[in-house]
C-alpha cells in the first residue's frame, strides 16, 4: 500500500494543503488548480459512481472477472478505474463486495490504491445502500440496527442520531464514505411498493426530525448522508425500478409534505441528495423524470431550497430514468438539469462517452462539469479522502460489530416494536401455560443475505427465553398442504407465533385456520404494519416493521415479557373494508399496562 507521502505526492502535494485548511470552499481555489489539470476524460470519469464484481479490487474470482467483461469491458475494479477514471464506485451484495468486514476494507484499499497510482490520481469515493431494516448491503458482522419506518415507531431522535453515528463508524472503518441514507419520503401510501418500512412514516414533521438527526449521526462520524429521493418518493404504487410512477400532489401538498425533510436535512448540512425516478407534474410539467428535470433540480433543489450539495442520481439502471429516453440521453440529460453524480448507468462505455461527446459537440460546456466536479471534490476533502485514504484491520477490528455497538442496536430495537391487538391479555405469553411454541409464517430472503430466516430467528430467541419453539416455515403463498401441515402441528403447541409478510390471501387462509384450531395465535407483521386491517380475528398483533434479526429478537422480548411494547404507529392503518376510515390512528400502540 502506498505511504502517506506517495499519496500527496500523487495529487501534486494539493492534499497536503487540503486537509489542513478550514472549510470546503476555502478549498475551492486548491480544488480548481486540480481541475485544471485534468483531461476530459478524467473529468467526465469523476461524475460517475460505478457497481463493479468481485471481493478484491485486482483478484476477483473468475466468475466476477466474466460478469465485469460482459457488463462493463473490463476484468477487474482496478481496470475500471485505469479504463474510465471513476469518481465513485458503489458496493452491493450482489456483486460480491460485502463478503465480511476485513475484506470490503481490503477491498476498499486496492480500489484507492489502483485509483492513486494514476496519472494526477484522486481518491475514490466509495459508497452503498446501508439504510437499516430491509435494506442493507453490509451484513453481520456488522451491526445492523432496525429500519427506518421502526425507527419511527421508536420516536427518538437520539436513537436516529445513535443509529447515525454508530453504523457511520463502521462505515467509515470499512472505507464506504458516502451512505445513500436516510429515506427522507414520506410514506402516506399503504399501496407503495418500492418506499413503504424504508419511510420513518406518514407525518412530515416528524420524518423530518428523524432525517435530520440521523444525517448527524452519520456526517458526525465522517460519512456522508444522502438524503433521498427527491422530490419525494412516499405516494407512488408503481415501483420506479420496473416502472414509471406519477406524483399527483398540488405544489401546495408538496410544500406541506414532501420537501418538509428535504428542507430539514439540507439545514442539517446534508452532503448529498439522491433524485427520483418519478414524473411530478405539479413541479414540471414536461413528462420527465425528476432526474431529468432542470426545473426540479436546479430551479427547486438549488434555486428555491438554497442546497449547494453533490446531487446523485438514483441508479441509472432503473427502467423509471429509461423509460423516455436512451441510455446514451440519460446521463447527457442529467447533467444538464443540475446532476453532479451519475450513478451506476447500465453501460458505463455508453454512458461515459455520450459525456465525452456532449462537450465535444456544445451540447455541455467543460465549465458545466467542472461545477460538479467541483462539488465532488469539495465533499471528498471534507471527508479527509485526500488525507486519509486507507483503512486498517486494526480500525476494523476496534470499531466493527463491537459489544457496545451490538448491545445498542438491540437497545434501539426494543423501543420500537408496536403491541396493535392484545385480547385478554394474551400477551406477554408465561412459559408455564403456553410453554410449547410454533413459529410460522413468510421467510423472506434476508435483507442483508446474512441473516435469518425470520421463523428460525424467532423460535431461537424464543427457546432462550425459556420457551420449547419450533420453526415452520409456510412461505407468502402457502399451498393447502402447507396450511394442512402448519394446522396439524398446532395442535401439539400451546401457542402459536405467525409472521405475515404484506399480507396475501393465502397467508390470510392460514392465519384464519390456525385461529380456528383454538390455540392461541401471535400475529408478527414483519414488513408493513398495515397487515393487521387483514387479520381481524387475531387475538394478538405486533408489528416489527422488518424481518432483520436484530427487530425479530425484540419482537420475542416482547413476546415473552422480557421487553414492553413500547412502539407507536408512525402511519396510520385504514380498515380493509373501507380504506377512507382509519383503523389504528398515528401514534396508537398499546402497553402491557392496560
Amino acid at each position: 500500500m502506498p505511504s502517506r507521502r506517495t499519496v500527496l505526492a500523487a495529487t501534486a502535494g494539493v492534499a497536503a494543503s487540503l486537509a489542513s485548511s478550514g472549510t470546503a470552499h476555502a478549498n475551492d481555489k486548491k480544488l480548481r488548480s486540480l481541475i485544471s489539470r485534468m483531461t476530459l476524460e478524467e473529468k467526465a470519469g469523476q461524475l460517475f459512481v460505478m457497481r463493479v464484481y468481485g471481493h478484491s479490487a485486482t483478484a476477483p474470482d473468475q466468475a466476477d472477472i466474466d460478469a465485469n467483461l460482459k457488463e462493463i469491458g473490463v476484468r477487474t475494479a482496478a481496470e475500471m478505474i485505469a479504463r474510465y477514471r471513476v469518481g465513485g464506485i458503489i458496493y452491493f451484495t450482489w456483486a460480491h463486495n460485502t463478503r465480511d468486514p476485513h475484506q470490503i476494507a481490503d477491498l476498499s484499499n486496492g480500489i484507492q490504491k489502483a485509483s492513486l497510482r494514476q496519472p494526477r490520481g484522486l481518491p475514490v469515493l466509495v459508497s452503498t445502500d446501508q439504510e437499516h431494516g430491509i435494506v442493507c448491503r453490509v451484513g453481520e458482522p456488522a451491526t445492523l440496527f432496525p429500519g427506518a419506518m421502526a425507527i419511527g415507531a421508536g420516536g427518538s431522535r437520539k436513537d436516529a442520531r445513535t443509529l447515525g453515528r454508530i453504523a457511520g463508524q463502521e462505515l467509515r472503518a470499512i472505507g464506504i464514505r458516502q451512505n445513500y441514507s436516510p429515506v427522507a419520503d414520506v410514506n402516506v401510501n399503504p399501496a407503495n411498493p418500492v418506499i413503504g418500512v424504508r419511510s420513518f412514516g406518514s407525518e412530515a414533521g416528524a420524518v423530518a426530525g428523524l432525517v435530520a438527526a440521523e444525517v448527524a449521526g452519520y456526517q458526525g462520524a465522517g460519512v456522508a448522508a444522502t438524503a433521498k429521493h427527491f422530490p419525494g418518493h412516499g405516494d407512488t404504487a408503481v415501483d420506479s425500478h420496473y416502472g414509471f410512477p406519477v406524483i399527483t400532489h398540488s405544489r401546495e401538498l408538496w410544500e406541506k409534505l414532501d420537501a418538509v425533510p428535504f428542507r430539514s436535512a439540507i439545514r442539517a448540512g446534508i452532503d448529498s441528495i439522491m433524485t427520483a425516478h418519478i414524473q411530478f407534474p405539479a413541479l414540471d410539467d414536461s413528462g420527465d423524470p425528476a432526474t431529468l428535470s432542470h426545473p426540479i433540480l436546479t430551479g427547486i433543489l438549488r434555486g428555491e431550497l438554497g442546497y449547494d450539495g453533490v446531487v446523485v442520481t438514483d441508479s441509472l439502471g432503473m427502467e423509471g430514468v429509461r423509460t423516455k429516453y436512451g441510455d446514451d440521453r440519460v446521463p447527457v440529460l442529467a447533467l444538464k438539469a443540475g446532476v453532479d453524480q451519475l450513478l451506476n448507468p447500465p453501460s458505463l462505455d455508453v454512458a461515459w462517452n455520450a459525456v465525452l461527446k456532449a462537450v465535444q459537440g456544445g451540447e455541455l460546456t467543460e465549465a458545466r462539469l467542472d461545477e460538479s466536479i467541483l462539488r465532488i471534490l469539495r465533499l471528498k476533502a471534507r471527508l479527509a479522502l485526500f488525507e486519509e485514504p486507507y483503512v486498517s484491520h486494526g480500525g476494523v477490528t476496534r470499531t466493527v460489530g463491537t459489544p457496545a455497538h451490538l448491545a445498542a442496536a438491540d437497545r434501539i430495537a426494543e423501543r420500537t416494536t408496536t403491541l396493535l391487538v392484545n385480547e385478554g391479555r394474551l400477551l406477554p405469553l408465561d412459559r408455564r401455560t403456553h410453554g410449547k411454541l410454533l413459529v410460522v409464517g413468510a421467510d423472506p430472503a434476508s435483507p442483508s443475505g446474512t441473516t435469518g430466516p425470520p421463523t428460525g430467528v424467532l423460535a431461537a430467541a424464543l427457546t432462550e427465553l425459556g420457551f420449547t419453539a419450533t420453526a415452520l416455515p409456510t412461505g407468502t403463498a402457502p399451498s393447502a398442504a402447507t396450511v394442512a401441515q402448519a394446522v396439524a402441528a398446532a395442535q401439539d403447541a400451546d401457542a402459536v407465533i405467525v409472521g405475515t409478510y404484506n399480507i396475501t390471501a393465502a397467508q390470510k387462509t392460514l392465519v384464519e385456520r390456525l385461529v380456528a384450531t383454538g390455540r392461541p395465535v401471535v400475529a408478527v407483521a414483519i414488513r408493513n404494519p398495515y397487515d393487521v386491517a387483514q387479520l381481524p380475528t387475531v387475538p394478538a398483533y405486533l408489528a416489527a416493521y422488518s424481518w432483520t434479526d436484530v427487530e425479530l429478537r425484540a419482537a420475542a422480548r416482547v413476546i415473552a415479557g422480557q421487553a414492553a411494547p413500547r412502539g407507536r404507529l408512525p402511519v396510520p392503518v385504514q380498515r380493509a373494508d373501507d380504506p377512507a376510515k382509519v383503523l389504528y390512528p398515528v401514534g396508537y400502540g398499546l402497553s402491557y399496562g392496560r
